[in-house]
């Protein structure tokens, strides 16, 4: 029986396929892909699945959204130079006014 192996380097990372074992059950497949897989890069964690329980639905099975462009949904699509220079100028806008506040104070606290 060919049993197919994830792999999750560290903690909190997703399991990817690193390959498959031949194995009679599950016990075994466990401890063949312990030493094939997981002893030759770092490993926190190896899911061990029968490959015919693996399932596959691509695009010629099933509709994934089409084509429509949803590149707003990525902020590397905004243009924020124009914003970053908007908070630029009232952070000297602010550091001025303020400037000015203390030499007003400062002034009218002589008389």
């Amino acid at each position: 029986m060919i049993w197919e192996v994830f792999r999750q380097e560290q903690s909190g990372d997703y399991h990817t396929h690193c390959g498959n074992v031949h194995a009679p059950d599950r016990e075994m497949a466990l401890m063949f892909a312990e030493v094939q897989h997981g002893r030759r890069k770092p490993t926190n964690s190896l899911w061990v699945v029968p490959q015919r329980e693996i399932g596959e639905v691509d695009t010629e099975e099933a509709n994934f959204g089409g084509t429509t462009d949803k590149s707003y949904r990525w902020a590397q699509s905004y243009s924020f130079e124009a914003a970053a220079e908007e908070v630029a100028d009232s952070e000297s806008e602010q550091v001025q006014a303020e400037a000015e506040r203390r030499q007003a104070q400062t002034e009218g606290g002589d008389d």
